[in-house]
């Protein structure tokens, strides 16, 4: 060897080594139109539900990166990605480079979410970032939030009561394990405080509480006065009505999903989520601003075929495993039954509970209108005997409610009718069964010792 081809050898060894620590070039896209809550870009193919990475510091150098915000990906047309961030950006200037997410999960665009044991007694927001200052999360297992579809033929049935500690439910609307129940309301009839009382009083080994798209103050008060001692076992996911529509919608997928992940475990969890209602507007936001078509009442199609695919991931898992009994409130504008979102869960739910607005302005707590509220799988959780007095006490109930001006007016004559003559005479322990103090618990063997002493 030559002292050239020494010199050539060194300099090819030399690039060879370079070549080895040289990273490959990340691609990346630039934005090219915003409008509203919808982010425009060109320059990149990520999937829909893919996240990215959105240059958004204005104050860097020449060279320099900047500050990335968080937006994923809701939609496309043609070689135009539709993003939407997941936090409010300023600074935000056209031609923005953007990036895709760099993660280690199965789809390399999906984020990771924090998951495991580590999350009880704590309160986070729809991305797993803790919000009550108690440090980190140690030890989470790290997932996304797509879990394969469950088996419906591979799903234990329904056939045990859970006990709530709500006389009115314990009795006359019995909960099974694994049920999924929707709570109708409108605004101020009490609903918060049903929720926590269940919370508080459920038998279940852990509680996860979803708090979509309500009020900011709600979740400290919920949290301190609702929930109370109740916090311990359970974990609190925050996405209220200030975050973006893509958090809330996150907030609410990554609830249901800590409670598939303690269903695996075989446990028996708890799911409240506040509300139903908030996560469809959520994704009519969306929805809308992507170009979709209004159909009923302003809610887009792609709200409808939403709903039931989370109300789905919930209930019993396989013979021998864990359950996910779900609790879901559902806003009624004005009181309206026939809302469409009302309507479409009571259609996929297991059963309703109806607050009534007229038994709350009176005094009445918990307003649940017993004659409006059924439970589909009462039948196969309670024994005969508890379904005919349930029945009876409610026809009672309904008997005297339809005569309540003839009998405050004195114009009621007893005889005429059996039923409603030992609804009037059972009338005052009715109304005590039915009621009920946010710090009274009432199990099951209670409820049916007083539902049968009414009911003889």
């Amino acid at each position: 060897m030559n002292k050239h081809q020494l010199v050539w050898g060194q300099k090819l060894g030399r690039l060879s080594k370079d070549l080895d620590n040289v990273k490959p070039h990340q691609v990346s896209g630039r934005i090219v139109r915003a409008a509203g809550m919808i982010l425009e870009a060109v320059g990149l193919q990520v999937p829909v539900g893919g996240v990215c990475k959105i240059e958004v510091n204005t104050g860097a150098r020449p060279g320099q990166s900047g500050e990335y915000a968080e937006a994923e990906v809701v939609g496309f047309s043609e070689e135009r990605i539709f993003l939407m961030p997941l936090e409010e950006i300023s600074g935000l200037k056209s031609g923005a480079r953007v990036l895709p997410l760099e993660a280690s999960g199965p789809d390399q665009s999906s984020r990771l979410f924090p998951l495991g044991d580590s999350l009880l007694g704590r309160v986070v927001d729809g991305s797993g970032v803790p919000l009550d200052g108690k440090g980190p999360l140690l030890n989470a297992t790290m997932q996304t939030l797509n879990t394969p579809t469950l088996n419906p033929l591979n799903r234990a049935p329904i056939e045990d009561q859970i006990d709530v500690g709500v006389r009115a439910i314990n009795g006359l609307l019995s909960v099974g394990r694994g049920q999924r129940m929707g709570l109708f309301a409108g605004s101020g009839v009490g609903k918060s405080v049903l929720l926590g009382m269940m919370a508080r009083y459920t038998d279940a080994d852990v509680i996860v509480v979803g708090l979509i798209g309500e009020r900011g103050r709600e979740v400290q008060d919920f949290i301190d006065n609702i929930l109370g001692d109740g916090i311990r076992r359970a974990v609190v996911v925050a996405a209220p009505a200030d975050v973006s529509p893509l958090k809330r919608l996150q907030g609410a997928s990554y609830a249901t999903r800590l409670a598939e992940h303690y269903r695996d475990q075989a446990r028996n969890v708890l799911l409240i989520m506040d509300s139903l209602t908030r996560y469809a507007m959520a994704q009519r936001e969306i929805a809308l601003a992507i170009g979709e078509p209004p159909a009923t009442k302003g809610y887009p199609p792609s709200v409808f075929a939403k709903l039931p695919k989370l109300v789905e991931r919930t209930g019993n898992g396989p013979r021998g495993g864990g359950s996910i009994t779900a609790f879901y409130t559902v806003l009624t504008e004005g009181d309206d039954q026939q809302d469409p979102i009302a309507d479409s869960a009571r259609a996929i739910l297991d059963g309703h509970i109806v607050l009534s607005r007229e038994l709350a302005e009176s005094g009445h707590y918990p307003a649940i209108d017993i004659g409006a509220s059924i439970s589909r799988v009462m039948v196969a959780v309670t024994s005969k005997d508890q379904q005919a007095k349930a029945q009876r006490l409610k026809q009672m109930y309904s008997r005297y409610h339809g005569s309540r001006d003839l009998i405050s007016v004195g114009a009621y004559a007893s005889g005429r009718d059996a039923i409603l003559d030992k609804a009037v005479h059972a009338y005052p322990e009715i109304e005590r069964f039915l009621q009920q103090s946010i710090d009274e618990k009432s199990e099951i063997g209670d409820s049916l010792a007083t539902l049968n002493a009414i009911i003889r």
